[in-house]
């Protein structure tokens, strides 16, 4: 078993990611807003230094925060919903599309089949 996150920078892909996991029989997720740490850091700290305050100019001031999406699959559905995420959103290589990573999972419990 393996835990798929992927943080999603364009929440108006996030439904469309979520069908293609539907779509590809991936049943189960946890979503929640995220923020990144350049964001929080220009939020904090944009009247005391002029460095974050063009930090901030440069982010998307409509899009404050990103979604954190958690899923725990067989090691053989990785593959599966890592292609859902690609096709979905796109080259994750690209600056500013998000990440995907997997950790393996040694223990699970409280998942039905």
């Amino acid at each position: 078993m393996q835990m798929l996150i992927i943080v999603l920078n364009n929440l108006d892909k996030l439904d469309d990611l979520l069908m293609e996991f539907t779509n590809s029989s991936i049943l189960g997720a946890t979503i929640i807003d995220s923020m990144g740490m350049i964001r929080a850091l220009a939020d904090e700290h944009e009247k005391d230094l002029p460095l974050f305050g063009s930090l901030k100019m440069m982010l998307n001031e409509n899009r404050p925060f990103n979604k954190t999406i958690f899923t725990v699959l067989p090691d053989e559905k990785i593959p599966i919903a890592m292609d859902c995420v690609r096709k979905v959103v796109g080259d994750l290589n690209k600056e500013g599309v998000g990440i995907m990573f997997t950790l393996p999972i040694k223990y699970v419990e409280g998942i039905t089949k």
